[in-house]
């Protein structure tokens, strides 16, 4: 049984219909309008490489590379990608990945989008707590964010 650390959990009902927050998710330039990545042509497609600049302030540094795994649409997308690769010059192409799904359920009110996270306890020891903390709180930010994008509220 997975431990509370191998895997994150967040859901959020968004007032709009499933085909709108599809949209929010799957378009990789509506993706990264609310999640902070501008892309150059970037597509989530199924054994696609998506790679982003991300554009949070004090974080442009970073590459937002993921490996996009599933697209079903208006239920499910999910990638794969190395969690909080903060450290400058640092190749993390080495270390397992974690992987992200977003799956959209239609419910009373809107759309239930629920993301997990899963596969920290394969991160390595030294950066495990770490990436898990940041990417906790990562996803109680972008929850919010794509609601607030979808639903303009």
């Amino acid at each position: 049984m997975p431990a509370e650390t191998d895997r994150i959990e967040r859901s959020i009902l968004i007032e709009a219909p499933v085909a709108r927050v599809w949209h929010a998710l799957a378009d990789a330039d509506t993706f990264g309008s609310w999640f902070g990545v501008k892309f150059d042509g970037a597509a989530f497609a199924p054994g696609q490489r998506a790679v982003g600049s991300i554009t949070y302030p004090g974080y442009e540094y970073l590459k937002f590379d993921v490996q996009v795994e599933r697209v079903e649409p208006e239920r499910l997308l999910s990638w794969r990608w190395h969690p909080a690769p903060l450290e400058r010059g640092r190749d993390y192409s080495g270390e397992p990945s974690t992987l992200v799904e977003f799956t959209l359920r239609e419910v009373d009110g809107g759309t239930m989008l629920t993301v997990v996270e899963s596969g920290f306890d394969q991160i390595p020891p030294e950066r495990r707590m770490e990436a898990f903390r940041i990417n906790s709180g990562g996803w109680d930010e972008q929850v919010k964010n794509v609601r607030k994008h979808v639903t303009g509220a």
